[in-house]
């Protein structure tokens, strides 16, 4: 059984001011190196690394200990600090090292399958399945330690702001809309099953009945979804809900936590209240309705040059004159810049990305010492060409870039192209933050697929009043009390004022079409408690791991969870999921036909 030597500082902590003191230090070998008779190791833990040095002074045991010392090997030492003669500039401990007296070797370590450094350029899937030895870079601690000062850091402040932090049940029943449920079988009750919930939406709900008045709990949730680099089978949230409030009211206490993050977390002062854009408006400048601000490149209707009256109407330009005859519109964004850099065959590519968003071609037009080029020259002259891109302001060396299709398609496609060439152009600058409500959402989306208008976000959002006239026979047009609050293009959170007048929570039922039975089936203890005095209330859940992800500067969630699920949703370390056995799926009244083996 090895000793334990009680240390007094962390390994990146041992600076110039512990100089000709004595030190303990812990952690693990990052290398080693035997000069003969003189052997540098680099010590390393979650605070950083410094050098260690054994020379003959040592007792000859620990100079014998110190030559078997490998990479990982886990070690205590104890020495004394002094000045390093060559110094690493790289690293906080790089002026200094520490002259070892006595040595323990805790645990010895085979070769690991991952280099233990930051920059490895290793598979991310090996990266999982070693997640422990992952975890032991400085850059993987400091995400970890910086998502703990987070969540200290909301629960602080919104305990000063009068919340009660209330845990809800992870065995709900399942959910009737949004993404798919994890479902848990009952052994009790066979053939019924839990849901792991998607969101606490109907229990925050119910405290506010019971009269909790401020909530807030840093709850896990789960939907089972295709995954993307902000997406997890399992996410947290930071998930909140007040009484006797409007949008006002929690728009200015997320400001106030956002301000207190951003000081005391980032170093920076940010000013609020944040800019406030409606939806509409978000749709109309930048295609979408997490908006990205960080730079230009803004949306442009071209149709009024295109219809009766307009400077081009009546062009031979087919594409334009079908679409606007069908109801579509002619969209573009103006690439400030671009047209250098963006030559046909990347603009080739740029076209086959956004097919997949519904765009069925793109028109491209560049500006250079004053002339135009473009993939429509032989529809339009230099002088229509220069009536388009004067409604962009286009100056010498820019590229416009144009769409025409239904709405939502140059909505999606544009705004998809002007945020991933922004990327391409170097113009997303992590150290900025930019800040913004989106207000005013769409009530209901209309359904292709099920016929019918659907709630945009859910069925307990509550309409703007003086959208009430119409609910029923415009429902299209009808405004929600919602609002996101985006981060450089990313929904970091989103909430609404509630439903809480039974009478309206009905008429939104039935526009939705669901039937009395239908409600009592998906809602029922919802309506129930209603009936007994609901206050007026809202909410709104920010995405914890985004919020952490967008903070550090990472590409992915995954870059600041402790053991994330990888793009197919299988815990490489666990190697979950995994067959249940026959005894256990018996006693759960369940038997398992067709299994497929899943590629890893």
């Amino acid at each position: 059984m090895s000793r334990l030597f009680k240390r007094t500082c962390m390994c990146g902590e041992v600076t110039e001011a512990y100089i000709g003191k004595e030190v303990v230090i812990n952690g693990w070998v990052a290398k080693a190196r035997d000069l003969g008779g003189l052997i540098f190791c680099d010590v390393r833990d979650k605070k950083g690394i410094v050098q260690v040095v054994f020379n003959e002074d040592v007792p000859a045991d620990v100079l014998e200990k110190a030559g078997t010392l490998r990479s990982e090997f886990v070690v205590g030492v104890k020495g004394t600090v002094r000045e390093r003669e060559s110094i690493n500039p790289d690293i906080p401990t790089g002026k200094v090292e520490i002259l070892a007296s006595d040595l323990e070797i805790y645990a010895k370590a085979g070769t690991p399958p991952i280099y233990i450094k930051d920059d490895d350029n290793v598979d991310d899937n090996l990266r999982l399945k070693y997640r422990y030895l992952d975890l032991r870079k400085k850059s993987m601690q400091d995400n970890l330690t910086f998502r703990h000062k987070l969540a200290k850091l909301a629960r602080d402040y919104f305990d000063e702001n009068g919340f009660t932090e209330v845990e809800t049940p992870m065995l709900i029943k399942p959910t009737p809309e949004g993404a798919r449920d994890y479902l848990v079988p009952s052994r009790i009750h066979h053939g019924h099953f839990y849901a792991l919930p998607q969101s606490p939406q109907m229990f925050k709900q119910l405290l506010m009945v019971g009269g909790t008045d401020r909530y807030m709990q840093i709850v896990k949730c789960f939907r089972d979804e295709d995954l993307r680099a902000d997406r997890q089978p399992e996410f947290t949230q930071i998930d909140l809900e007040m009484s006797f409030v409007d949008e006002e009211d929690i728009q200015t206490i997320q400001e106030g936590f956002i301000k207190k993050v951003m000081k005391e977390l980032k170093g920076m002062d940010i000013e609020t209240p944040f800019p406030r854009l409606t939806w509409d408006e978000a749709m109309e400048r930048y295609g979408s309705d997490k908006p990205d601000t960080r730079f230009g490149f803004e949306l442009k209707k071209l149709d009024a040059l295109f219809e009766e009256g307009g400077a081009l109407a009546g062009t031979e330009f087919k594409v334009f004159n079908d679409c606007l005859a069908a109801g579509g519109n002619i969209r573009g964004i103006c690439i400030e810049g671009g047209a250098a850099p963006y030559t046909r065959k990347k603009i080739d590519k740029l076209t086959e990305k956004i097919r997949s968003y519904g765009a069925k071609g793109l028109v491209w037009i560049k500006k250079d010492n004053g002339e135009f080029t473009s993939s429509v020259n032989k529809f339009f002259n230099a002088e229509q060409l220069g009536a388009i891109a004067e409604v962009f302001d286009a100056k010498d060396g820019d590229m416009i870039l144009i769409v025409s299709d239904k709405a939502k398609v140059t909505y999606d496609a544009l705004g998809f192209l002007r945020r991933h060439i922004a990327g391409e152009m170097g113009l997303l600058d992590d150290n900025q933050f930019n800040y913004l409500w989106v207000v005013d959402f769409p009530l209901y989306e209309y359904s292709e697929e099920e016929d019918r208008y659907v709630a945009m976000h859910h069925p307990f959002t509550s309409p703007k009043l003086e959208d009430l006239d119409i609910l029923e026979s415009d429902p299209g047009k009808v405004k929600a009390r919602a609002y996101d609050i985006v981060l450089n293009g990313v929904e970091l959170g989103g909430g609404s004022i509630r439903i809480h007048d039974r009478d309206l929570q009905e008429r939104m039922f039935k526009v939705l079409g669901l039937g009395e039975e239908e409600i009592e089936e998906k809602f029922g203890f919802l309506v129930e408690a209603f009936k007994y005095g609901a206050p007026p209330h809202g909410g709104l859940a920010y995405g914890f791991d985004r919020m952490v992800m967008l903070l550090t500067g990472q590409p992915s969630i995954r870059e600041v969870i402790a053991f994330p699920k990888n793009q197919a949703a299988l815990c490489m370390v666990s190697g979950a999921p995994g067959p249940a056995g026959t005894d256990q799926l018996e006693e759960l009244g369940l038997a398992v036909t067709d299994v497929e083996e899943d590629a890893e």
